[in-house]
């Protein structure tokens, strides 16, 4: 059966999802998650686009993601092929790794894409695989709070949402939620 293309023009930021088969876990190790951060690398070198906040959790990832001149579909078409194949080898195993097809939703709006930031990087704190988001390794917001570089992500478009000190702005923003469930 073939699938009907979703509508995609350059420019345009979504906020991708996708989830193991069946629920499962995406990744059993620090090994997997650096390997698809490696071929997420090498996808945005080989066909550009910005990434401006991701997630990997045990058994889904989020992408914030701006597409440039390629469909947003080639990319997490080949990111996502590429990681199941190195997965099914390295566990011996067949069939689909992820879970039908991927989310995506489109960002219109600036208050929409900086609620889908915050959403991506409080995941891990919802999940209760931490109480900070800062000390989740597995997600772009260390790389933001601790002003570190990294070639995968892009923070300034969701830094200029914020008056200065924009870092620390940002962080109470996210952390927001936070403050109020531990009261």
């Amino acid at each position: 059966m073939v699938r009907t293309p979703r509508n995609w023009s350059p420019g345009t930021t979504y906020h991708v999802t996708a989830r193991g088969n069946r629920k499962q876990d995406l990744f059993h190790d620090d090994e997997d998650r650096r390997k698809y951060i490696t071929y997420l690398q090498e996808t945005k070198e080989k066909d550009p686009f910005t990434i401006h906040a991701y997630c990997l959790m045990s058994n889904h990832i989020h992408l914030l993601i701006e597409t440039h001149d390629v469909p947003l579909e080639r990319i997490i078409r080949i990111l996502h092929t590429r990681y199941a194949v190195y997965f099914n080898k390295k566990y011996d195993y067949v069939g689909h790794v992820f879970q039908g097809r991927y989310g995506s939703t489109k960002i219109d709006t600036p208050s929409y894409f900086i609620k889908a930031s915050r959403y991506i990087h409080h995941n891990p704190v919802e999940a209760k695989l931490t109480i900070h988001p800062e000390t989740y390794p597995w997600s772009s917001y260390p790389f933001y709070i601790h002003s570190i570089d990294n070639p995968l992500l892009s923070k300034e478009r969701t830094l200029n949402y914020f008056p200065a000190p924009q870092i620390s702005r940002y962080k109470e923003y996210v952390e927001k939620e936070v403050q109020h469930k531990e009261s």
